[in-house]
């Protein structure tokens, strides 16, 4: 089988793809023919040597979706569709940058879906760290809260605009570039705020004098002790992903989260397996229904992971990034 493996940390170019034998099963794990992966930061983090305890060369990818090739589980026969999520998929063993995977049975999630491959693809991670989050702040349908969205452009921010959107929730999101407005208005986002790298207070003001009732800070370390400052007091911030880092350096929980107002987080691996299933197949039926429109940017062949990568690294995506084998 083709698959593109890390060789050792670094640039794009330490992506190389190779022929690789197809997996042997073995109890408790099954081979999966994989169909699309998306493309998510945190692969680009292990690629750079972020993550010390992967151990290279190793076939990235925390996600995938596709058909089951060779399966040891009665209940997840031949030919039957799976997602995968996580659980360590691309860092202790192989994940999903290749056309097999050979995965550990506890996660992988049976959809049934009339949606093509790429759409499929762009689901799993981003929709369940999407869903997950706005579960985490307490935005519901019908919900009268105001949610302001930071890191508005990035996968999983588009993916919770859709669904917020889908809520009927008053959003507001915030990009870096002006040139990206029109893809958050279209993505169901009521506000769209420019971030020229400066404080949000005036901006965000402007819309909500009182502040959001919930942030979702996908930007992370640089921006989560802003939020805290701009969310009401009473409300709720939620950091679920780190374009700018993984660490709050000097961090003072007293200083720095006002009375009242609440802190939280949520990480993919909470929905991997059978605790993503229903959630990950309800979401397919709303992008089915077309109440949810997930913002798929780009489609990569396999052979372009390098230029799949250096277009994320580069943060030219607006939406997901998607690999097909």
């Amino acid at each position: 089988m083709r698959a593109a493996v890390c060789v050792r940390a670094g640039a794009p170019e330490v992506l190389e793809i190779r022929e690789l034998p197809v997996p042997a099963v073995r109890e408790g794990w099954s081979l999966v023919q994989v169909k699309g992966a998306g493309l998510n930061r945190s692969e680009l983090r292990t690629r750079q040597g972020h993550s010390p305890n992967v151990k290279f060369p190793r076939v990235l990818g925390i996600e995938c979706v596709g058909i089951m090739a060779s399966s040891t589980d009665p209940d997840l026969p031949d030919g039957t569709t799976v997602a995968a999520v996580m659980g360590e998929m691309g860092r202790e063993f192989d994940g999903g940058y290749a056309e097999y995977a050979l995965l550990p049975n506890s996660l992988l999630m049976p959809v049934t879906t009339t949606l093509p491959w790429d759409v499929l693809a762009a689901l799993p991670e981003t929709y369940l760290t999407a869903q997950g989050s706005l579960d985490a702040l307490g935005v519901v349908p019908g919900g009268q809260g105001r949610l302001l969205i930071r890191g508005g452009t990035s996968s999983v921010g588009m993916a919770a605009a859709s669904i917020a959107a889908g809520y009927g929730v008053e959003t507001a999101a915030t990009t870096r570039r002006p040139d990206k407005v029109d893809a958050l208005t279209a993505a169901g986002v009521d506000h769209v705020l420019v971030d020229a790298g400066g404080p949000l207070t005036a901006s965000v003001h402007a819309v909500w004098p009182e502040g959001p009732d919930h942030v979702l800070d996908l930007v992370g370390a640089r921006t989560a002790v802003e939020s805290l400052r701009l969310v009401r007091r009473g409300g709720t911030v939620c950091v679920s992903g780190s374009l700018s880092g993984w660490l709050i350096p000097d961090f003072e929980p007293i200083a720095m989260i006002p009375s009242g107002t609440r802190l939280t987080a949520f990480h993919s691996d909470d929905f991997k397996g059978s605790a993503g299933t229903t959630v990950l197949q309800r979401i397919v039926h709303q992008v089915e229904a077309g109440v949810y429109r997930p913002n798929i940017d780009r489609v990569f062949g396999l052979d372009d992971i390098v230029a799949a990568h250096r277009y994320m690294e580069n943060d030219q995506a607006t939406g997901k990034v998607i690999v097909v084998p």
